[in-house]
């Protein structure tokens, strides 16, 4: 069984979009009733459904990890987004053995961006 997609739950989907698009390489497919859904694909066949809701409420450690295959990139995305203003962003750490950082959106998720550094096989 294959995962499909995830649908996010955001007050502003068009600024959601934007986000996602400038700054994780989503690229936007299609968006619905008036900016109350949006349809983006990322890298690997990863769909996001962003639907418009008015107070979304996710649990607090609900969020969403991107890793990416080497270490420099996560510190060019960290300071890409604070070069944007980005607020809440957390301090480029270790985690699992490679740099990390978080960031909680505008609308609410908590993003993670990490390199997981290779473990031998034996």
């Amino acid at each position: 069984m294959q995962l499909n997609h995830l649908d996010l739950s955001v007050p502003d989907v068009a600024a959601a979009s934007t986000f996602l698009t400038r700054h994780f390489g989503f690229a936007l497919l299609q968006t619905k009733g008036n900016q109350g859904m949006a349809i983006l694909a990322g890298d690997g066949g990863v769909v996001l459904v962003l639907t418009r809701s008015e107070e979304p409420s996710y649990p607090k450690t609900f969020h969403i990890g991107f890793l990416v295959d080497d270490a420099g990139k996560v510190s060019a995305k960290h300071a890409e987004l604070e070069a944007a203003g980005v607020s809440g962003l957390s301090p480029l750490q270790d985690m699992r053995g490679g740099p990390g950082f978080y960031c909680r959106t505008g609308w609410g998720i908590l993003l993670e961006v990490a390199h997981r550094v290779p473990v031998p096989v034996r």
